[in-house]
This record gives C-alpha cells, structure tokens and sequence, in this order.
C-alpha cells in the first residue's frame, strides 16, 4: 500500500458530532463500511485496509504452523453434500438454487466436503499424513442478520482443515492450532475465553468456541476473572446449565456477561471419511479411516470485537499493525514552511502508509478527531510549537506526547511501530 493525500481520497468518515460507542454506530461513522442490505456489507478503502491486515495476521499465524494455503470453489453441486449427509442438515442456512440444467447447487457455508474431494484419490497413504490446509475467503449463510458485522449472510472466513492417519495425531495438530489461535488472539490485544461447545451440523466428537467477552454480543457468557484463566461457558455450551458462580479451572469467580465468537475448532474424527469413503493405506496395506479436524475464524466478527473492546469515545483504536494508516500527518495550515515540512515528512514516512491531511477544507481541530476516529495510532503533528521552534509534536493516540526534530520523525515513527 501507499501513502494517501487526503485531498485524494474519500474516506467515508461522518462529521456529525456524536460520542456514540456502539460498535455497529462505530463501524459506520470511521467510514469501515456501508450496509447494501439486511446482513449484506461493503468495505470501503479505509475498512479493506483492516480487514487485509487481519487476514495477513491470521495467514502468518496459520503458515507459522504449517499450514497450506488452498483455495475451494465456493460453487458446489449437491452431490458432494449429499454424500456427506449434510445437504439436508445444512439446508435451513444453505442458499441453494437450481442451475440451467436443472442441476442442484449451493453456495458452501463450509468446506469440510470440499477438502475431502480435493484430496481424494491425491493423498493415499499414512505417510502423506498429517496436513494440514487453509484458505481465506468469502462464505454465505442465510443467517438472522443482526449486530452489524457479527450476523451476516456474505462474509470472510478462515477455514482450515487437518487430515491425520489417526486420533493421536489430530489431537496433536489440533492442539498446535489451538495455540496458534491463542498467539493470534493474544497479539491482537484481545480479552477471550474458551468454551466447551456443540458440534452440531458439523459432526465429530469434541469442540471449543473462542469467546470474547464484550457488552453486547450474540452469546450469553460466564467467565473467569482470575488472571490467566482461559475457562468460559455459553449458553450453547453443554455444560451452561450445571455451572454456578465458582470456575471450576481454578475456583475463581465466574462473572455473567455477552461474548462473541472469534473462533472455533473442531475434532471431526472419521466423521466425513465415513461418508465419504475416505481412506489411506496402512503401514501393512490395510484401509485407514481419515481422521479430520477444522478450524474456523470469521474476520469480520475479529474487527467488530476488537472495536467493541478498545475503542473510546474519540472513535476506533486498533492493536499494533491493524490500523488503517501507521501515521497521520496534521499541519495547522497547510502552507508556507509547514506544508514544505509536511511534503517532506510525507514522502519519508509514505512507506509506512500514512495520511497527510493537506485539504483545505478541514480546521485542525477537524483533522485531530478524524484522526482520532479512524484510530491511527500516531498524530505527527506540525503546529504553533514547530512555527516556535521548529520542533514536530509526535501524539500517540493513548494520549502520549513528545516533540522531536523533523529529520528525526521517520525513525522515531519506525521505532514506535515495532514496539521501540
């Protein structure tokens, strides 16, 4: 990406003067998205700048494993759904239609069949096992839209799947991603738990839910409060109606609240190689069930909760790498000697994709809170203390402040990026 002129971009941000924190408000006022319908949202420009970086940070943490990227047709014929069982099962959420010749299809919510059948006849043996595969890409529900980006019937998803000559193995496999998922949440700044879960229409034995504890979400949640306890319970989990008010982890407290699901595995078993007819040979030529696991993450609902558990009254607030532009460059007026600055500080810092507010049309106060709202994390200020001094006021959006020579901004701002 590249650095962005403001005069030459539209941000879609609002300018009405409202300290609404509702998230779903939020989303719409930095100008992330516009709804095209019940359940049904576009990104704009500034919104595609998070949602790519949340997928680059769930794509590393995925190949830092092991993981191989695919990519499915998300266009599939019945017969692969029919075979697993799960065309009439899933048929209440699946969009399905008929095509010109009659021939029944579906838009695939999942992709556990579709796994199946690109491996099939391909991967043969035990020793072509474990693998692990993902793919990052659109998904479609007829879901009950609700809570903005958290109930949609189009959205992004990060699906993988792992495939294993035996139960010892998925559990190992299953384990790595459930600490990679961990690793991801945890970089990104996130307060989650995990819960226990159904597995429902997606079969297998065992499952865990990624819970995020927020005011508003689409789950009711009880949770830990000690320190380092990951324990959580949902209303969909099995043991909801059993827990009381001790964690029964650690024996701390368990408050009551909402949460968002921000991810969720599966062990599958031979579930789908059952169905399916999925085998490979043994070590002494005999047929082995494929054992299988999955793996889901929806990227629209990662940025909907980070918004609803760190943004503030002045807009978004993102963790480091996430936010839309790393800088922003904020002249008093753009003019003179501080437009010439400002130029220069742009062309330094423009790598680093940063937002040199140089419309004439805004006041300074104006160019400080959008800004704000978009959440970028530092504000490379040129105001009455570089006309005095010629100093340049560096303003992290927690509220930090610090003054440091012009030649010296790129390397500061640099520094600050990595964490310095």
């Amino acid at each position: 990406m590249i650095a962005v002129r403001r005069s030459e971009t539209t941000l879609f941000t609002s300018r009405e003067a409202t300290h609404d924190n509702d998230t779903v408000a939020l989303t719409h006022r930095a100008g992330l998205v516009r709804q095209f319908g019940s359940g049904l949202y576009g990104f704009t420009p500034t919104g595609e700048r998070v949602r790519r970086r949340l997928i680059d940070a769930v794509d590393a943490e995925l190949r830092a494993i092991g993981g191989q990227r695919i990519s499915l047709p998300q266009l599939n014929y019945s017969g692969i759904w029919e075979r697993s069982g799960r065309w009439e099962s899933f048929e209440g959420e699946m969009f399905t239609f008929e095509n010109r010749d009659g021939k029944r299809l579906c838009l695939a919510p999942s992709h556990e069949e579709g796994v199946v059948h690109l491996v099939d006849g391909a991967v043969r043996s035990y020793e072509d096992l474990p693998a692990l595969y993902y793919q990052v890409g659109r998904k479609h529900r007829d879901d009950h839209a609700r809570n903005g980006l958290l109930r949609l019937k189009e959205f992004t998803m990060k699906d993988a799947y792992s495939l294993h000559a035996d139960a010892d193995s998925l559990d190992e496999t299953y384990e790595r991603v459930r600490a990679a998922y961990v690793r991801l949440f945890e970089a990104l700044d996130l307060a989650f738990v995990v819960a226990a879960a159904e597995n429902s229409v997606m079969g297998g034995s065992a499952s865990e839910e990624f819970v995020a504890p927020v005011e508003t979400g689409t789950l009711d949640l009880r949770h830990c409060t000690a320190e380092d306890c990951r324990f959580g319970v949902t209303d969909e989990s099995p043991g909801w109606a059993s827990v009381g008010g001790i964690c029964p982890d650690c024996g701390g407290n368990l408050v009551a609240g909402e949460g968002i699901e921000i991810g969720h595995a599966f062990k599958l078993g031979t579930r789908y190689a059952d169905a399916m007819d999925l085998t490979v040979d043994g070590p002494d030529g005999d047929e082995w069930r494929v054992h299988m696991g999955s793996y889901g993450i929806g990227i629209e609902r990662l940025l909907h909760t980070i918004l609803a558990q760190q943004s503030d009254d002045a807009g978004c607030r993102w963790p480091d790498g996430i936010a839309p532009f790393g800088a922003s460059i904020v002249p008093l007026a753009y003019e003179g000697a501080i437009r010439e600055t400002a130029d220069r500080l742009y062309r330094e810092l423009g790598a680093g994709e940063t937002l040199l507010f140089d419309d004439p049309g805004q006041t300074i106060g104006e160019r400080f809170a959008e800004s704000d709202l978009l959440g970028i994390p530092r504000k490379v200020v040129l105001g009455n203390q570089f006309r005095e001094t010629g100093a340049v006021e560096l303003e992290c959006r927690d509220g930090t402040t610090r003054y440091v020579d012009p030649d010296e901004v790129a390397a500061v701002v640099s520094g600050t990026r990595s964490g310095d």
